[in-house]
């Protein structure tokens, strides 16, 4: 398989869930309950949109360096050593904004949707309890490094065994199931229809990286799974 096909591998998974997805995101914004609202005199339906935008601009940055140095090295050909850690820093700078923002959003338009809320609020610390175990158990069985996808950039680490302790006793999916519970959490706490539509985007979302990048490149790297 060419350098180029093996860069778009399953890409047009990726390319269909956002042909999917899309749509159904602006249908929403047509419902004034993901309109209402403001916050530091932006309108929440720019938030929204902020919202949108920044996973889409996370998971293609990380389909680009995975990509690119798993069928070529071409980010270490360019930065050395520095390679990586340059990577993980431009990864947590925007996974960090793709949470920050949901909890903007979900204070922008907080109360819009207020159905039970106090059930609302207990089904939010529900949630956030596996989602601070999954990054507890990053932290201390699996490592930040293989969370980024070191092994994309260093070969030693594709003879290291999957782990299978704290919440990864349970799913080898966790951060994929549990650990987007978080984005979950501000929409159910303040009762946010936009927070909660886009917790829902992140969360289908991130099963299209899944699927369309992770899975095959796992499959490449390990030969298996």
């Amino acid at each position: 398989m060419g350098m180029s096909r093996l860069f778009f591998e399953r890409q047009w998974l990726h390319a269909l869930g956002l042909i999917v997805l899309l749509p159904i995101c602006a249908w929403m914004t047509g419902l004034d309950a993901v309109r209402h609202g403001s916050l530091w005199g932006l309108a929440t339906i720019n938030w929204y949109w902020i919202a949108i935008f920044i996973p889409i601009l996370h998971q293609v940055y990380v389909l680009i360096v995975w990509r690119s140095e798993l069928h070529g090295g071409a980010c270490t050909r360019v930065f050395g050593q520095a390679a990586f850690p340059l990577y993980c820093t431009g990864f947590a700078i925007i996974g960090i904004a793709r949470i920050i923002v949901v909890f903007l959003l979900a204070w922008a338009n907080r109360g819009s949707f207020e159905f039970a809320p106090i059930a609302m609020k207990v089904l939010a610390v529900i949630m956030l309890i596996p989602a601070l175990y999954l990054f507890y158990s990053v932290r201390r069985y699996f490592g930040f490094e293989r969370a980024f996808g070191i092994d994309h950039f260093d070969a030693s680490y594709r003879d290291v065994p999957f782990v299978k302790r704290g919440i990864f006793r349970f799913t080898d999916n966790g951060m994929y199931i549990y650990g987007f519970f978080l984005l979950w959490v501000p929409g159910l706490w303040w009762g946010s229809a936009a927070a909660l539509t886009v917790a829902a985007f992140n969360h289908l979302y991130i099963w299209v990286h899944y699927y369309a990048t992770e899975l095959p490149d796992i499959r490449r790297i390990y030969g298996a799974k």
